[in-house]
């Protein structure tokens, strides 16, 4: 038989890509060589306590991926034994678990390979992974078996009340469902990328659950003590409502009422400062008088003792005053001399000498010894100054004229010490001139102060008639 020139080239095209098929059918879609000579791939035997509906040709695979097929389900004296051939190529971690799945409601049975941790060594031919490492599903006839059976021990009405309420209690939802399928599909997705991590919490959780059981007893007495505050609360319910309800204008009040103190109330906490200050500074000298007033009390009651049951008509204090003239004399040394002395008669009210006016005799003298020179330094303990800045310096008090109240002259001239000198006495101001004007009887005419005359007849003699509340309401004429 005589062939055509363009009938061979179509037969060798066809030959060529026919063989092609055949080579991409043997060696990608069968895997033939694998299967026959286990060229690329390892075996691994996983053990199983039963078949699960496990067939040959299942896939396998790690991390959601295939990496191997089930070559042959063996039953062994204690269960099942699955051999796996494995792609090479890819590092499985052998510290795993597998678990059998179904893909489908009507099986497709495959192994899932589930590592814990990824710091195991791989996979290697010959491995076996012990039941304790595997698990299968439920028996789906035991499942529905028992769902028939807690639906039969349901009575019909109630089943059918169960239905109808359970369509109105999710009817409608399906958006929200679907969104949470997806967020739970989300979630897992995320847990199976980051699963060493989320392996690593769930191993290291253990201490703090220890940690929460031991300190069990410390927790119940907290929720005791929570629930007897939750009581209270109950039984004072209308007085949280009251506060509840009154505490916002409460509220407003007193912001008001700061609002209206804001100008003034830093002004006295800042004086409040400077006074809790000095009250610090002289704390000692504040707790000897509070412990010595009640005894000064006591002894000032005491005086009335020895008058309280005499028949005199009147009754005070019980006390005997002697007349202790010049004894001790009085202390002039530090003060103004005699020439600059002002007259007690004199009611004006000058400016203040200049400098500290005080007895500066020795602080053992005899003259004024409560005078101000004697006055304990709170803030230097056995120390006393009459003014604060020799207290607080380094310097310590020193009398003028040698203590001598009488040596020298009043102005200390002959120790060198001066005290203050107030000058020479201003002179007293002139009072200011009185208004008068002159009143003429004859007439009753006077001239006002804006120099204007009036007159006045009724200031003499009476006016005709007498004087009455009226007349004396009218104006001059």
């Amino acid at each position: 038989m005589h062939l055509h020139r363009r009938i061979k080239i179509q037969l060798a095209l066809f030959a060529v890509i026919a063989l092609f098929a055949i080579t991409v059918m043997v060696f990608s879609f069968m895997k033939l060589p694998g299967q026959w000579f286990g060229v690329g791939r390892y075996t691994v035997t996983v053990q199983l306590t039963q078949a699960a509906g496990l067939y040959n040709t299942g896939n396998v695979t790690y991390r959601g991926t295939e990496v191997g097929r089930v070559q042959r389900v063996v039953l062994t004296d204690d269960g099942v034994d699955a051999i796996l051939s494995m792609n090479s190529g890819i590092d499985i971690p052998s510290n795993l678990e597998a678990q059998v799945h179904s893909q489908s409601a009507i099986g497709e049975q495959y192994i899932a390979l589930l590592p814990r941790d990824a710091t195991s060594r791989p996979l290697r031919d010959g491995d076996v992974i012990t039941v304790a490492n595997t698990s299968v599903p439920p028996d789906i006839n035991a499942l529905l078996a028992a769902a028939n059976t807690g639906l039969q021990a349901v009575p019909r009405d109630n089943l059918e009340t169960l239905i109808n309420e359970s369509y109105t209690a999710v009817g409608g939802l399906g958006p929200e469902l679907s969104r949470i399928v997806r967020g739970s599909t989300e979630l897992s997705i995320a847990a199976r990328d980051n699963l060493d991590p989320l392996l690593a919490l769930v191993d290291t959780a253990q201490p703090v659950l220890d940690s929460q059981t031991n300190t069990a007893a410390e927790i119940e007495r907290w929720a005791t003590r929570i629930a007897a505050v939750t009581d209270s609360l109950k039984e004072r319910d209308d007085f949280v409502a009251g506060f509840l309800v009154h505490g916002g204008p409460a509220a407003a009040e007193a912001g008001q009422l700061l609002d209206r103190l804001q100008p003034t109330l830093p002004v006295l906490m800042a004086n409040l400062v400077s006074l809790g200050e000095v009250g610090l500074t002289y704390q000692d000298n504040i707790e000897q008088l509070l412990v010595l007033v009640p005894h000064a009390i006591g002894i000032t009651q005491a005086g009335i003792v020895a008058d309280m049951n005499t028949k005199a008509a009147y009754r005070g204090q019980y006390l005997s005053f002697n007349l202790n003239i010049n004894l001790p004399p009085p202390c002039t040394t530090g003060f103004l001399p005699a020439q600059q002395r002002r007259v007690p008669t004199e009611v004006d009210y000058p400016d203040r000498a200049s400098g500290d006016l005080y007895c500066r005799t020795p602080q053992d003298s005899e003259f004024n010894v409560r005078g101000v020179r004697n006055t304990p330094c709170a803030s230097a303990p056995g120390k006393r100054s009459p003014t604060v800045k020799l207290c607080e310096s380094e310097e310590q008090y020193v009398p003028l004229n040698d203590g001598m109240n009488w040596k020298g002259d009043p102005n200390a001239t002959l120790s060198g010490q001066a005290i203050p000198d107030t000058g020479p006495a201003a002179a007293p101001a002139t009072p200011p001139p009185l208004a008068v004007a002159e009143y003429d009887p004859a007439t009753g005419s006077y001239v006002g102060p804006d120099g204007k005359q009036y007159r006045q007849g009724d200031l003499a003699q009476s006016p005709p008639g007498g004087q009455t509340w009226q007349t004396m309401l009218l104006p001059p004429q």
